[in-house]
């Protein structure tokens, strides 16, 4: 049987808020294996859905940038040794130039600046990752930074015509989502996006929290905890940041839609990726 420290139990309790003595048991059960010890609590009911299985301590930050007429975009993460220096404003400055570049020639070699900042700042510098997006037909890319820069999301909303996008009510919709990602962290936009690795194993995970109920019960309580898991997973499926003027809930499909009708247009969330410091690749 594997050792179990201590810091292993405490990772686990972080990750899925169970109990010290749960952790430890389902580590052990697990031998050591933290993402089945997950699986296992899951299981048992003690823990919920977890964002991220494995999280690695870093410092940094997230930068963006969006071209005039909102295009093309880039989201970066950007790392460094200390949260001191990720607050330096030299630092941010290096980050938002070389978003800029990337968003630009995502090719570009950044190695020369990096190097510089390095020997400027005094600290160990890497350009984690990135993404770029590019609009296809009408729509728009738009980025949000979280205060601090800790999280960043990068999204492209696409329209049926191009003067559906320099509306107001368009550009709103589209920093309302921006903040939605950011909020709520889905996975997916839709259903159709979820992988059938994750789906199956949460209908596993479902099944097995039941399975002491009569046979007849399981299919049908099954699909309700999948359709509870669709509602934090997938974007279109979430309860809409803002509710209603009337104080009612909304989804997200739901906001979009009734948008789209006013503006006498489709219009759809095509893509978005949300970054944030830290988070295992």
């Amino acid at each position: 049987m594997a050792e179990i420290s201590a810091a292993d139990v405490a990772k686990l309790r972080e990750m899925t808020n169970a109990g010290l003595m749960n952790c430890k048991k389902a580590l052990q059960e697990a031998n050591g294996d933290l993402n089945a010890a997950i699986d296992i609590l899951r299981k048992k009911g003690i823990a919920s859905a977890v964002n991220k299985a494995t999280r690695e301590a870093k410092e940094g930050v997230i930068a963006q940038h969006v071209q005039p007429g909102a295009k093309i975009g880039v989201l970066v993460e950007i790392n460094c040794e200390t949260d001191f220096v990720a607050r330096n404003d030299s630092f941010r400055a290096f980050c938002d130039e070389a978003a800029k570049t990337l968003a630009a020639n995502p090719q570009a070699d950044l190695e020369a600046s990096r190097t510089a900042q390095v020997a400027r700042i005094g600290e160990n510098i890497k350009i984690s990752r990135f993404h770029r997006m590019e609009v296809s037909g009408s729509g728009m890319i738009a980025a949000y930074i979280h205060t601090g820069a800790k999280v960043g999301v990068l999204v492209e909303v696409g329209a049926g015509k191009d003067q559906t996008v320099q509306t107001d009510d368009f550009k709103q919709l589209v920093r309302d989502i921006t903040l939605q990602i950011a909020a709520a962290h889905p996975y997916a936009v839709s259903r159709e996006e979820v992988p059938a690795d994750v789906l199956a194993k949460e209908r596993e995970i479902a099944a097995e929290q039941v399975k002491n109920k009569p046979p007849q019960a399981i299919a049908k309580i099954v699909e309700g905890k999948l359709e509870k898991f669709y509602q934090g997973y997938c974007l279109i499926d979430q309860a809409f940041v803002k509710k209603d003027e009337d104080g009612t809930e909304v989804s997200v499909r739901d906001h979009v839609a009734r948008v789209g009708k006013r503006l006498g247009d489709d219009v759809v969330v095509r893509r978005f990726v949300r970054f944030q410091v830290g988070e295992a690749a």
